[in-house]
């Protein structure tokens, strides 16, 4: 299957400080890859240097085909990206907001009109086109910004921790909408507290300390560590963590 990245010994050091330790890892197209790992463990360092925002000390990777040395600006056009933190611009409408990524995404000035008219209509959106977003409910904000994530249709998108703060009824919805994107052919690369949600993806892989300390789909790595689920797991990969924060 076609791989979109390929991480080899992928190090990141601040100071005397390594971050992110020698990780090397594939994700292949199409696919659900659960990046995990407690507080410090690294992931966001190294999600920070696959998408082209931080050069690695050491080691390298390609994303969707580009160096994250040299080809950052190239990567950042063929990618989504989806923040628990900040994903949506709350004092524009939402038609505003769909129109705003479409054109940092580069997205045709011709078919922008017309592709927001559609996702309005699929979101089922079309009497909040001139709602402000801060006045959405939480589960809504988050259908919206994953579909601005992934409106020019990148060939990976990363979402990090982005279902946080939604209630389990609006979670299950969302995991539905990451499910249609990946049969759509893009690559889906989350980062997630919630254990429950690691049983979702195709494969997992747990970081500690900066490393990758097991990677494998759930079903493998419960039977691996005779754990009844992705919470044991972690539990028993994480327990011996140094690190506070990342």
């Amino acid at each position: 299957m076609e791989q979109v990245i390929i991480a080899e010994n992928l190090t990141k050091k601040f100071g005397s400080f390594t971050a992110v330790d020698n990780i090397s890892f594939e994700v292949r197209k199409g696919e659900i890859y659960g990046f995990l790992g407690a507080n410090g463990a690294g992931k966001t360092t190294a999600m920070r240097m696959l998408t082209g925002l931080s050069l690695p000390s050491s080691g390298k990777a390609m994303v969707a085909g580009y160096n994250i040395r040299n080809q950052q600006e190239q990567i950042k056009r063929r990618i989504g990206y989806m923040s628990q933190k900040f994903a949506l611009y709350e004092d524009l409408r939402v038609w505003e907001n769909i129109r705003l990524y479409a054109g940092i995404y580069g997205v045709p000035k011709s078919e922008i009109e017309t592709r927001t008219n559609i996702l309005l209509k699929q979101l089922g959106f079309e009497r909040e086109r001139d709602s402000f977003v801060n006045s959405l409910p939480p589960g809504w904000k988050q259908k919206l910004a994953f579909s601005v994530a992934i409106f020019h249709d990148p060939k990976i998108v990363f979402l990090d921790e982005p279902t946080g703060g939604v209630d389990p009824s609006a979670r299950r919805n969302f995991w539905e909408m990451i499910y249609g994107a990946a049969d759509r052919g893009i690559t889906i690369f989350v980062t997630t507290h919630y254990m429950d949600e690691a049983e979702y993806c195709n494969r997992v892989s747990i970081m500690v300390d900066g490393r990758i300390e097991a990677l494998d789909s759930p079903a493998s790595l419960k039977q691996r560590y005779a754990a009844g689920s992705m919470d044991e797991v972690f539990q028993k990969l994480a327990r011996n963590s140094t690190r506070t924060g990342d």
